[in-house]
């Protein structure tokens, strides 16, 4: 009697499914067979070609989804391996195959290819080439078992200027040449010639220098809000420094075509032309970007601290701080305020008032820029310098730059002009640093954005206000641009005793006095004291003590780590 053992043994597996003997394989998707080809890759040495032919079933299935060749599938495991560097040097690529650089040589062709195609990015700064996975492709393999480069027609006006902006990011990163990048731009205006922007800039007939140029005013006034251009922000247009020159020489005489034309126009403030500063002219907004419904979003009211929300506070100086400070408020009141611009208008010189306050930490800085502010009723627009510089390199700069474009706003568009508060600013207006090839990206994005914020700061409408705890290593640079600068030193006896005294009222008075001489603390140690004894009192209902009060000085000098600040002046 015949058997039919393929039925039997179908029976059987589907018996052995449904008692969970038999664990279901989980169907590989692109990433597990791109896992699969470099894990199982290391160490091939120079035999590539050899384990292209072992690998056949993974090296097949992503050659046919994202039409690549065999050996471009190995390379492209390899790369997306190490994704989560942005600076995979070649070198990496070879030590991790086990081949010889060379050998990894003869497939820069491959490599080239999956560039045009968008797999991978390339940075050629200098000397240096390196390469980085996208986000969009990792992300779009993860959704979609396959990476479609995007179809840049047809797109909204929005969309059209993010296009724009990261092609000028990835120039920026050495990621295009500067030739690569117009050849996209251009082709980026002729795919969306529905766009009336696109129909307008075409019909101007720039050559790609001009195009380009017009094309960065335009993203840096629609994306950033950005009417204050200097050649810093202009520097990365091109790989050749000497067309940089040539670029910043024709628009600071006003012979650039852009200029001549009418595109672009110098900055001006209140008829004194600035011609190291520029933006597009009111004849580009109109004929350019009238029709669309800009996202421009000023929030100057975002971090903005309205006077009469701040609470007043006795402040207590030694007697050189009191006149500083007192000649300071005195200055800003509105009515001499506006006396002075007045002034100084008339005499061609810059009406902006950048202080810096200076000192120990506790000694009373920040709150008095707050008092100064209720006092003469001016709202505070406060920077936070750590958000700006937590951002990627990049983003940083266009980050100072919106501060101070948002400010302008905020003066123009208020009776009385805020103050700009740059507090613990120390990690910018330190010395500038020196560059070579093996300095870091982090320190050239610090040195960028000193120079954006000495750049506005000699343009500056307006009241800023900076402290630091440390001004050691200040950048002369910034000395000079500030025109008040108060010292704020640690108080005197007699000022500690008024601290004591307005902080905790029931203190005796040769308590305070004792406290005042025995321990040189500052006003915002005596306020944790302060804070600390109405803490007992409301949890454990003590009354005040010496012998408390003691030890909480004792705890606050063996806890400090302030630093003796340098003097620096006051002009």
């Amino acid at each position: 009697m015949k058997t039919n053992k393929p039925a039997e043994q179908a029976q059987k597996a589907n018996a052995q499914v449904k008692s969970g003997n038999v664990k279901t394989v989980k169907k590989m998707d692109i990433l597990d067979h791109l896992e699969k080809i470099f894990q199982n890759c290391q160490e091939v040495g120079n035999g590539m070609d050899e384990y292209l032919l072992k690998e056949k079933q993974s090296i097949n299935y992503v050659t046919k989804k994202l039409s690549i060749s065999p050996m471009q599938a190995l390379l492209f495991a390899h790369f997306l391996a190490k994704s989560d560097d942005n600076s995979i040097q070649i070198s990496e690529i070879a030590s991790t195959v086990g081949c010889s650089q060379i050998r990894i040589l003869k497939c820069m062709n491959d490599i080239d290819i999956l560039e045009k195609k968008k797999l991978i990015r390339c940075s050629r700064n200098g000397r240096h080439i390196t390469y980085r996975v996208p986000y969009e492709v990792s992300n779009s393999l993860r959704k979609s078992n396959k990476f479609i480069s995007q179809e840049n027609s047809k797109l909204s006006n929005e969309k059209f200027f993010t296009i724009l902006e990261q092609l000028l990011d990835e120039r920026r990163d050495d990621e295009l040449t500067f030739d690569d990048m117009a050849d996209e731009l251009q082709n980026l205006i002729d795919l969306n010639m529905h766009l009336e922007f696109c129909r307008v800039i075409k019909g101007y007939k720039l050559d790609n220098d001009d195009l380009v140029l017009l094309l960065c005013f335009c993203h840096l006034y629609y994306n950033n809000n950005d009417d204050n251009i200097g050649i810093y922000d202009l520097n990365f247009l091109h790989e050749n420094k000497v067309k940089i020159k040539e670029i910043k020489k024709s628009l600071s005489i006003g012979s650039h075509y852009l200029i001549e034309k009418k595109l672009v126009e110098y900055n001006n403030d209140n008829g004194l032309i600035d011609n190291e500063s520029w933006k597009l002219s009111d004849r580009a907004k109109k004929e350019l970007l009238s029709d669309m419904c800009l996202n421009i979003k000023l929030n100057y009211k975002k971090n903005l601290i309205l006077f009469d929300d701040i609470k007043p506070k006795k402040m207590f100086y030694n007697s050189r701080e009191t006149k500083e400070i007192e000649t300071l408020s005195s200055l800003l009141s509105e009515e001499n305020y506006m006396k002075i611009q007045v002034r100084l208008d008339g005499r061609g010189m810059r009406k902006g008032f950048a202080c810096l306050f200076s000192g120990g930490p506790g000694t009373g800085k920040t709150e008095t820029a707050y008092q100064i502010a209720r006092e003469t009723k001016r709202n505070i627009m406060m920077v936070d310098l750590s958000q700006i510089k937590s951002c990627w390199v990049g983003e940083s700069e266009k980050k100072i730059k919106e501060v101070f474009n948002t400010y302008r706003h905020a003066v123009d568009n208020s009776e009385i002009a805020p103050i700009l508060l740059f507090n613990e600013a120390d990690g910018i207006i330190g010395k500038r640093k020196e560059f070579n090839s093996t300095s870091r990206a982090v320190d050239q994005m610090e040195n960028t954005i000193q120079n954006i914020i000495l750049q506005e700061m000699e343009t500056l409408s307006g009241i800023m206000i900076a402290t630091t705890n440390l001004t050691q290593n200040m950048d002369s640079a910034f000395e000079r641009r500030f025109l008040y600068k108060i010292i704020f030193d640690r108080p005197s006896i007699e000022s500690r005793n008024g601290i004591w005294n307005a902080l905790i009222p029931d203190l005796p008075k040769e308590q305070a006095e004792e406290l005042s001489c025995k321990f040189d603390l500052s006003g915002g140690q005596i306020e944790n004291i302060a804070r600390k004894i109405e803490v007992d009192a409301i949890i454990q209902g003590e009354n005040l003590a010496m012998d408390t009060l003691l030890q909480y000085c004792k705890d606050e000098v063996n806890n400090s780590f302030n630093e003796k600040t340098k003097k620096i002046g006051f002009v």
